[in-house]
């Protein structure tokens, strides 16, 4: 979803070459978010076939959640380094 709410329509190699992930993943996720409504898969009749992914309105809907879910990712991850940072001092700490 971030790779289309980025750049609007993508082909399945462009989503696959941005995410770094394996084709049975990124064909499954898309599947999954077509079957839910949040993307739209356009399917060209040409030789080679041409097959273009772009969001739904209810897919752009749920892109600021997902930038509030990033927000607090990365709250998380600077607390994480700053803790890290602090582990040095000899103190002991509960576990999360």
């Amino acid at each position: 979803m971030y790779v289309l709410g980025e750049h609007g329509t993508a082909r399945y190699n462009a989503i696959k070459k941005e995410l770094g992930i394996t084709n049975m993943m990124l064909t499954n996720t898309l599947r999954d978010l077509e079957e839910f409504g949040l993307v739209n898969r356009i399917q060209y009749n040409e030789v080679p076939p041409r097959v273009e992914y772009s969001l739904t309105d209810n897919g752009y809907a749920i892109i600021p959640a997902l930038k509030e879910f990033e927000k607090w990712g990365q709250l998380l991850l600077d607390s994480k380094e700053g803790n890290d940072a602090d582990a040095d001092d000899g103190a002991i700490r509960p576990g999360v």
